[in-house]
């Protein structure tokens, strides 16, 4: 097996497993704690980056790292909702692969301030996307737009600016140093939680270790991603595949923890899963081996 495909294995089974754990973490924990808890877990990723030889970088270090500290603190605010979202009951296996669609809000962020143009293929994922958020809107009596719908909907706006904020990042740093900073932009914000919000009197053991493996899995996956670019992993291959990552998700949610879906939600599951591929499915153009590892690296978070 090639080392991309192990590394890009590897990141689809790390944000398979965290996307599942919020909801296995439950009302234990609210969301601002729950992100607040899980940040112990990226410590140890953070360290391995930041031994990292392609750390350094020659752009505008300073123009960079702002960039990729503001995608982190709106992947926070995209994390709580998340978590919020599973932790009060609604089901995984619709949230998980609806929220995946954030590369939607990239993808369109880019068309609005950076002239960029969808392919066909992208397109069609657009179009297929619109499909399967109608389909989770299972609250017919509500609407198209019901209050569930728009709350999961939150997760794929933020995450989906996040990914538009790293790729600024990356046109001026590296996409080891950008994603360092994304990552260290969640230690202020849990310690803010943290102050306007304090943690509940007891915490189990079990919740303890499932928040911070949380942490772990999500920083993980990021790490993964970047190994296979760095040896010779194709965009057009490893970003579709790791952002098929509910194809984890969702077999737990419904084999283990006993979530049922029908007809209807199956197909949109199956339709956002089909999206999430179609958006990732860039359009490369040749250019330099060191440019697009950095360029590419924006795909990395969740």
């Amino acid at each position: 097996m090639p080392r991309w495909l192990r590394w890009s294995v590897l990141a689809l089974l790390s944000w398979g497993v965290w996307a599942i754990m919020a909801k296995l973490i439950g009302e234990a924990l609210s969301g601002a704690h729950n992100q607040a808890l899980s940040t112990i877990g990226i410590l140890p990723i953070m360290l391995a980056i930041g031994f990292s030889k392609r750390v350094s970088t020659p752009g505008n270090r300073r123009r960079g790292i702002l960039y990729a500290l503001a995608a982190g603190a709106v992947s926070c605010l995209g994390n709580v909702v998340y978590y919020d979202a599973l932790s009060c009951g609604s089901k995984a296996a619709m949230i998980v692969p609806l929220t995946a669609l954030y590369p939607l809000t990239t993808i369109l962020l880019a068309m609005l301030l950076l002239q960029e143009r969808l392919n066909r293929i992208q397109l069609a994922g657009v179009l297929i996307s619109l499909a399967a958020i109608y389909l989770f809107n299972v609250q017919r009596e509500e609407g198209f737009f019901s209050h569930w719908l728009m709350y999961a909907l939150l997760p794929i706006v933020l995450w989906g600016a996040a990914g538009f904020l790293q790729k600024l990042s990356t046109n001026h740093i590296s996409g080891e140093l950008s994603t360092l900073w994304f990552l260290g932009a969640f230690i202020p914000f849990g310690l803010f939680f943290l102050v306007q919000e304090p943690l509940p009197a007891l915490i189990t053991s079990k919740t303890w270790l499932l928040v911070i493996a949380q942490g772990f899995f999500l920083a993980l996956g990021n790490l993964a991603v970047l190994s296979a670019f760095a040896v010779h992993g194709k965009a057009s291959i490893v970003t579709p595949l790791t952002a098929l990552y509910p194809l984890i998700s969702v077999p737990i949610a419904i084999g283990f923890l006993g979530e049922r879906v029908g007809t209807r939600e199956a197909v949109g599951i199956f339709l956002a899963l089909v999206s999430v591929a179609m958006l990732s499915r860039e359009t490369l153009t040749p250019v330099p081996a060191q440019t697009t590892t950095a360029d590419q690296a924006t795909q990395s978070a969740p």
